[in-house]
């Protein structure tokens, strides 16, 4: 079941591989391919040999699927070379990806539409509360959930520009593939 998932996984990057331009593509796409091309072929000779077993007149059920068991184990570690050939330039193809974004400029822009006015006012007021510096615990878990509070709208916020930023970064792609 495992490398069943695993040659799913492996499959899926099949299509971004190919849909990168021929002029941006980097050494992790080519063997990539190369890969793929020579793992097709095999699973075709597979294929071929399986059908054939399954046509042989004369053998039961059990028979037909015990040599079709023995055929898959003679192919088996292809499927594992596979797999790890993918593995293996999946990170690359990641990266030789987002080297061609410029990642600073993304946060930059979108970090200069967050207004901190709001946050320093609340910041402002905080400090500006006794609470902060009592030791009363009535006090201190009143500020405690308010540090929480605060410390949730934060994650929130950034999660949002997560958000954002990836669909810049997805726009962009698409663009720079089109």
């Amino acid at each position: 079941m495992i490398k069943a998932l695993s040659l799913a996984a492996a499959l899926a990057l099949l299509p971004l591989s190919a849909a990168v331009a021929e002029d941006v593509r980097g050494p992790s796409e080519d063997a990539l391919e190369a890969a793929a091309e020579a793992f097709e072929a095999r699973m075709d000779a597979f294929g071929e040999r399986a059908e054939a077993i399954s046509a042989e007149a004369g053998l039961t059920k059990t028979e037909r699927e015990l040599r079709i068991a023995a055929l898959w184990a003679e192919y088996q570690p292809d499927v594992d070379v596979f797999t790890a050939a993918v593995t293996e330039h999946a990170a690359g193809i990641a990266a030789e990806a987002l080297a061609e974004i410029d990642v600073e400029a993304i946060v930059a822009e979108a970090l200069a539409d967050v207004d901190l006015g709001d946050v320093m006012a609340g910041v402002q007021g905080m400090a500006a509360n006794g609470s902060w510096a009592s030791n009363d615990p009535e006090h201190m878990a009143t500020a405690g959930l308010v540090a929480d509070y605060a410390l949730g709208e934060a994650l929130d916020a950034v999660d949002e520009a997560a958000v954002e930023i990836e669909a810049e970064v997805a726009a962009e792609t698409e663009a720079g593939e089109g």
